[in-house]
């Protein structure tokens, strides 16, 4: 039977990974899922086998569990797609004509480049002054239209104000999705308690790194739109006349194609251990990490933690830093080569946010480190050993 362990597992080398917001390492709830479903793997939907049947089980059991996860509400959808970037263009898609998305400029790429008739709102200073913004933004606003925002930014780590914000929209009629890729992994995210009318995240960042996102919330839209893949399981029936056809409701209408069984049953897996777990014990452990990082940080002048709304504000397990005079590439690489610590040096997609925060002009890719800063993340499995090796190895590096 597979467990409900968030146990982190890895190997027995003694490498040190603060790189949890690229991805986090799989835990031993998700590995144990999979394993067991495994020798009754078959497809799903698709067939009155044994194998068929435990499948299409397994699957549909692992959409209630996502949905309990997310607090999903009488008539809401669970979507499994690839990843949150999948999750919010499927979405995207969905949109009525003419529908004007709200944005702030700050956000990953996933989040900022999908969405037809944008209107940015330059990144705020305070959360106070990412509430008034939207509310300058929406008066006069005609038609429909739909905000947009990061539960947690995958720079800097800052919890936005998405219940402050979603309490706006919805005054103004205006619906709310929120990518919460980086605040899932975190902190609990529950649809009704975010004033959310969807939410998506990525298994691959929820410890359940086998190709499988989630895009959870309201139906209406999502059962108007077209499909997002035609195919297989996206259409009901389909006449000799290819114009003759009925596409699927419900979830199926957006999940065209053999699903991916494993993925969803892992982040269930996932969604169900730390549902069982005590989350508050969890926040603690993490934010007892977070400020011996900051902590220790300050002590090293060539380091300065970026930040959106200022240093108090309440943030995850991520930490970004500008070293000036040196090359955050740089300085990653000899973290891993010469200390065993694996962290991210670049811009994380997330291009105009980093330029801010850097006061630079320049562009560059996701990874291009020279243009960027140097993030740490962390997670279920980080210790006090591995922030205490990190900082010693960062002043190193930077007075070498």
């Amino acid at each position: 039977m597979p467990s409900f362990s968030l146990e982190v597992i890895g190997d027995d080398s003694d490498f040190v990974h603060l790189d949890y917001a690229a991805s986090a390492p799989c835990v031993r709830a998700a590995a144990d899922a999979v394993q067991d479903l495994l020798p009754r793997y078959g497809s799903v939907h698709r067939g009155t086998g044994v194998r068929s049947q435990a499948s299409t089980l397994a699957y549909e059991l692992a959409r209630d569990v996502v949905a309990e996860f997310v607090g999903a509400r009488p008539g809401d959808t669970v979507i499994f797609t690839r990843n949150t970037t999948d999750a919010l263009n499927l979405l995207a898609r969905a949109l009525p004509a003419g529908t004007t998305t709200v944005q702030f400029d700050g956000e990953h790429h996933a989040n900022l480049l999908p969405w037809p008739n944008p209107l940015r709102l330059p990144t705020p200073a305070s959360a106070d002054e990412a509430v008034h913004a939207l509310k300058q933004a929406l008066d006069g606003l005609t038609g429909p239209a739909v905000l947009t925002v990061t539960g947690a930014s995958n720079v800097t780590g800052e919890v936005w104000p998405v219940r402050e914000l979603a309490d706006v929209a919805h005054s103004y009629g205006v619906r709310v999705v929120v990518d919460a890729a980086q605040l899932a992994p975190h902190r609990p995210v529950d649809l009704e308690d975010l004033g959310a009318d969807w939410i998506a995240f990525s298994g691959h960042k929820l410890y359940a790194p086998f190709g499988a996102g989630v895009l959870a919330g309201r139906s209406d839209w999502l059962d108007a739109a077209g499909p997002y893949l035609a195919g297989g399981g996206a259409s009901a029936a389909v006449g000799d006349d290819l114009d003759d056809l009925v596409w699927a409701t419900g979830a199926a209408r957006h999940e065209g194609g053999t699903p991916n069984l494993l993925g969803a049953v892992a982040i269930a897996a996932v969604c169900e251990a730390l549902t069982a777990t005590d989350r508050f014990a969890l926040h603690q452990q993490e934010q007892h990490l977070l400020a011996r990082l900051r902590d220790g940080l300050a002590g090293i002048p060539e380091a300065v933690e970026v930040s959106v709304f200022g240093p108090d504000h309440p943030r995850v397990g991520i930490v970004s830093l500008a070293l000036p005079g040196h090359d955050p590439a740089a300085v990653a690489q000899l973290l891993g080569r010469d200390h065993g610590i694996g962290v991210r040096a670049g811009q994380f997609c997330a291009h105009p946010l980093v330029r801010r925060l850097t006061g630079s002009e320049q562009t560059g890719s996701c990874s291009d480190g020279g243009t960027g800063l140097l993030r740490i993340s962390f997670g279920l499995g980080s210790d006090i050993d591995d922030v205490d090796r990190l900082l010693a190895a960062l002043a190193a590096v930077l007075r070498s």
